[in-house]
C-alpha cells in the first residue's frame, strides 16, 4: 500500500511539473503546436551504459526531427525509482517513453522470460539481432505486452551475458553454493539452480557493496555494466560465458500513444529502425572498449570458456525450459517453441 501510494504521488509530481514547463504535455498536442511539447523516457541503467546511449540518441533524433518543438527529458535508474517503478510509471502514464528489460517486467509477463534461459539464443550477436528485430516470437510478445499496458517499439541487444566469480566457474561443480546475484526473476533464479548455485536476489546499485563484503560470490551482467559498475575490483575471475543476452525494449504508455497524431506517431517510427541499428553497433563497440579497459586497470583473469564446458551447461539448462512452461503454460512453449525456430532459421541463414 505504501509502495502503491508513493507511485501515485510520483506521477502527482510528475503530471504538476510537465505543466509547468510546457503546454500541458498533453499526447494529442502535435509537433507542429505552438509550444514545446515535453516527453519523458525512463530506463533502468546508469548514465552512460547501453539504455542511457539509446534514451539519448532518441531524445537527440525527436528534437532534430520535430525542429525543437517536442523536448525528451531523460531519466536513467534511480531518479524516478528503480527498474519495476520505472515499469509502473509508464503503465500508469507518469512518463512516455521507457527502456526496460524482460527481467524487469516479469512479475506481470512471466512468458517474457524466455530471454532468461540460458544457452538458447545463438552464439552469434548477428543472428540475435535478427531474431529481435525480424524474428516471430517477439510479436507473440508484443501482443502480449500490450494487453499488460505496455506498447513495445523495439527490442535489441546490450550485448553478451557474463559471469564474475570470487572463483573460476567452468564448470557446474564450481556452481555447487554459489552466490550468484541476479534479478528478481524466477527463471533466471531457476537457471542458477539447475548449476546447483544459490541465486541472490540483489538491486543492481547494491551488487558492489554486496561483493566487497562478500555478501555474494558473484553476478552476472555484459561487460559494459561489468566496467562501469566497477565490479571488476571486487571480484577475481571474469568468465566469457555468453550463456544469453541482455535483451533490452523501448516501450510506450498505449494511452500516451494512441492520444498522439499521425506525424508524431510517424516521426516515432520512422527513426526505430535507425535507433536499432545504431544502439547494436554501439553495444558491439562499448563491450569491447570496456573489456580492453578492465584488462588495463585490473588483475582480474580472464576465463574462456571451450566449447565442452559451454555443451555440459547447456546440458545442464535444458530441464529449466520445461520450467518455463509449466510455470507460464501454453503461450510460453508457443513463445519458447517460435524463438528456437527463429535462431535455427537465423543461423542457417548465415
Amino acid at each position: 500500500m505504501i509502495k502503491k501510494i508513493s507511485l501515485l504521488m510520483l506521477i502527482v509530481i510528475l503530471t504538476l511539473s510537465l505543466f509547468g514547463c510546457s503546454d500541458g504535455g498533453s499526447a494529442n498536442n502535435e509537433a507542429s503546436s505552438g509550444k514545446p511539447v515535453t516527453w519523458r523516457i525512463t530506463h533502468e541503467e546508469v548514465v552512460g551504459s547501453v539504455q542511457d546511449v539509446y534514451a539519448n540518441k532518441f531524445k537527440e533524433l525527436i528534437e532534430e526531427k520535430s525542429a525543437g518543438k517536442i523536448k525528451v527529458e531523460v531519466y536513467p535508474v534511480g531518479q524516478l525509482g528503480d527498474g519495476v517503478t520505472q515499469v509502473e510509471l509508464l503503465q500508469d502514464g507518469g512518463v512516455d517513453f521507457a527502456i526496460n528489460n524482460p527481467g524487469a517486467v516479469a512479475t506481470i509477463i512471466p512468458e517474457n522470460q524466455v530471454f532468461s534461459l540460458q544457452f538458447l539464443l545463438s552464439d552469434d550477436m548477428d543472428v540475435n539481432q535478427k531474431v529481435m528485430t525480424e524474428g516471430a516470437a517477439k510479436d507473440e510478445l508484443n501482443n502480449i505486452y500490450l494487453k499488460k499496458g505496455i506498447k513495445v517499439l523495439d527490442w535489441f541487444t546490450e550485448g553478451f551475458q557474463m559471469w564474475t566469480g570470487n572463483k573460476s566457474l567452468t564448470s557446474i561443480d564450481d556452481f555447487k553454493g554459489f552466490k550468484m546475484r541476479t534479478m528478481a526473476s524466477p527463471m533466471i533464479s531457476a537457471g542458477y539452480e539447475a548449476y546447483g548455485a544459490n541465486p541472490t536476489p540483489i538491486p543492481y546499485m547494491e551488487v558492489y557493496s554486496s561483493l566487497q563484503l562478500n555478501m555474494i560470490d558473484g553476478q552476472v551482467n555484459p561487460i559494459f555494466a561489468i566496467e562501469e559498475m566497477k565490479f571488476y575490483e571486487v571480484q577475481k575471475y571474469l568468465m566469457m560465458s555468453k550463456q544469453n543476452t541482455f535483451v533490452g525494449t523501448f516501450c510506450v504508455n498505449p494511452d500516451f500513444w494512441d492520444k498522439l497524431g499521425d506525424s508524431d506517431k510517424g516521426m516515432v517510427e520512422s527513426i526505430v529502425p535507425e535507433l536499432n541499428k545504431y544502439i547494436f553497433e554501439v553495444q558491439e563497440n562499448l563491450n569491447t572498449e570496456r573489456l580492453e579497459k578492465i584488462k588495463e586497470v585490473s588483475d582480474i583473469q580472464i576465463v574462456e570458456l571451450t566449447d565442452g564446458e559451454r555443451d555440459s551447461f547447456k546440458e545442464a539448462s535444458i530441464p529449466v525450459r520445461d520450467v518455463y512452461v509449466n510455470e507460464v503454460g501454453e503461450k510460453g512453449k508457443k513463445i519458447l517453441d517460435l524463438l528456437i525456430k527463429d535462431v535455427e532459421k537465423f543461423e542457417n541463414e548465415k
